[in-house]
């Protein structure tokens, strides 16, 4: 045999172990890179189990702060109320105190010895006076 014969052969083995090389790397990058993609799908599905409780999360902070902007504006409503109720109570308080001066006075008027009765009309001797009639000795506005 001659000496290219040879030379064809081993290029023919070098060719074949060359392709089997690239077979089983081929298949050996394809094996490697499954599982890298089933790492990323496993990290994928963690990173959206992590969105998901972010995300209840989220949704329930937004629900307290409905139900706290519900309670500001029920506190708003009550505190309107109470200040409408003080309102008719100061008036209610404030009617019955003219009420009561209106008694007192009539009172004053009906009474022959009460306050009212102190106060001397002098008319008929040109003495009309608003205040008390001398209170007698002793007392500190008598003059004795």
């Amino acid at each position: 045999m001659d000496a290219s014969v040879w030379v064809w052969i081993v290029v023919a083995l070098v060719v074949v172990a060359l392709v089997v090389l690239l077979l089983l790397t081929g298949k050996r990058r394809k094996v490697e890179q499954q599982r890298r993609d089933e790492v990323h799908r496993r990290e994928a599905a963690e990173i959206r189990r992590e969105a998901q409780a972010v995300e209840l999360d989220a949704r329930e902070r937004d629900a307290r702060a409905a139900r706290a902007r519900a309670d500001a504006e029920q506190a708003q409503v009550k505190a309107e109320r109470l200040r409408q109720e003080a309102e008719r109570r100061t008036h209610e308080a404030e009617e019955l105190r003219e009420d009561v001066s209106r008694r007192t006075r009539h009172a004053d008027q009906v009474d022959p010895g009460g306050p009212a009765a102190d106060r001397i009309d002098h008319a008929a001797d040109g003495r009309a006076s608003d205040r008390p009639a001398d209170p007698g000795p002793g007392h500190p506005r008598s003059g004795i």
